[in-house]
């Protein structure tokens, strides 16, 4: 594949990984931010000490504090940007005046919008107009592909020729992509994981073993599934690399800050200690209520997210969620 000018919106540990991994594929790479000094920092000491720590960037990769300069150099933006930031950004590219024509917009955001629960390539195509829009996801904690361990990644378009594109421009030889066209379940497979994520923590925060483990991943994807499909997924999606896969490496991963979360609430800290004391932000929290919401609306019944809505915001006891979840009405499988 030819070389791509691309651009990545977000400075963190997704954002910086995915730049470099592009950079070492051969293309041409910026990165800004919404914060200037983290870049000056990051153009200078080559390193993203916050969230990469002991990752080497390269001198190739462009630091650009200008967002227009950033969208108008590329043909390919990525939005590294969390969910509840992301309107606002998407709203500043549109205050750039740059011509969006033949961009594709790539969300890697893992989360929902509070407010409306929309999908992020949602906001975008509210945000930005008749854009190409695309998602990148599946089970990748960041320093992991930073350090290049093998991982597996879906690229999801309503237009082929876009997924094979991504799909040519991320393959490396520890990063594999497969395509496909199911923007709907690729994209909300994300959020959702994230959320089973919080209660496999919570498991291990209450010292439960593999037993409860494996119980969370098997009824959590059908959680998973059921509301999916009402949104308009396609089952096999959520049996695949941004559905099972990413639900398994969140709910697994010592590095998840979503299933550690869950242990740290598990333990007794208060929700205002975890998140003042995490770099980043946590998607299962921010999004737990939105999924919550669309589960109602939908008329879906997800008992994990449930109690992981009322163990956040209406101060449940896990123990009790626990006893609840395990004493639910008996049926077929």
């Amino acid at each position: 594949m030819k070389k791509q000018n691309i651009t990545i919106l977000g400075d963190g540990a997704w954002g910086t990984t995915l730049a470099i991994l592009l950079s070492n594929n051969g293309h041409n790479i910026s990165i800004w931010s919404a914060f200037p000094e983290h870049l000056e920092e990051l153009d200078k000491k080559r390193e993203n000490k916050k969230y990469l720590e002991g990752i080497k960037i390269s001198k190739d990769i462009v630091f650009e504090k200008d967002l227009g300069i950033a969208i108008e150099k590329s043909d390919w933006i990525v939005f590294a940007i969390p969910s509840k930031f992301f309107r606002e950004i998407a709203k500043q590219v549109k205050q750039t005046k740059v011509s969006l024509k033949n961009r594709v917009f790539i969300n890697v955001a893992k989360g929902l919008e509070q407010k409306t629960l929309k999908r992020m390539t949602e906001i975008l195509k509210e945000e930005l107009g008749n854009v190409s829009v695309a998602v990148l996801s599946g089970p990748t904690i960041a320093i992991e592909v930073a350090k290049k361990m093998p991982a597996i990644v879906v690229a999801a378009s309503k237009d082929k020729k876009i997924a094979n594109k991504m799909q040519e421009m991320f393959s490396s030889e520890y990063f594999r992509v497969y395509t496909s066209t199911d923007v709907i379940g690729v994209e909300i497979s994300g959020p959702l994981k994230n959320i089973i994520a919080v209660v496999a923590g919570i498991s291990d925060g209450l010292g439960f073993g593999a037993n409860t483990k494996a119980a969370i991943l098997t009824r959590g994807i059908v959680e998973i599934q059921r509301l999916g499909q009402k949104l308009g997924a396609k089952r096999k999606t959520f049996l695949g690399a941004a559905g099972l896969g990413d639900l398994s490496t969140t709910c697994i991963s010592p590095e998840s800050r979503n299933r550690t979360f869950g242990e740290r609430i598990a333990k007794g800290e208060s929700l205002e200690k975890i998140l003042k004391t995490t770099e980043g932000v946590i998607e299962g929290v921010t999004t737990s209520e939105a999924v919550y919401q669309l589960s109602k609306k939908h008329k879906v019944d997800m008992p994990f997210v449930e109690r992981v809505y009322q163990v956040i915001y209406e101060n449940k006891n896990p123990k009790e969620a626990t006893r609840e979840l395990m004493q639910r009405k008996k049926k077929a499988e």
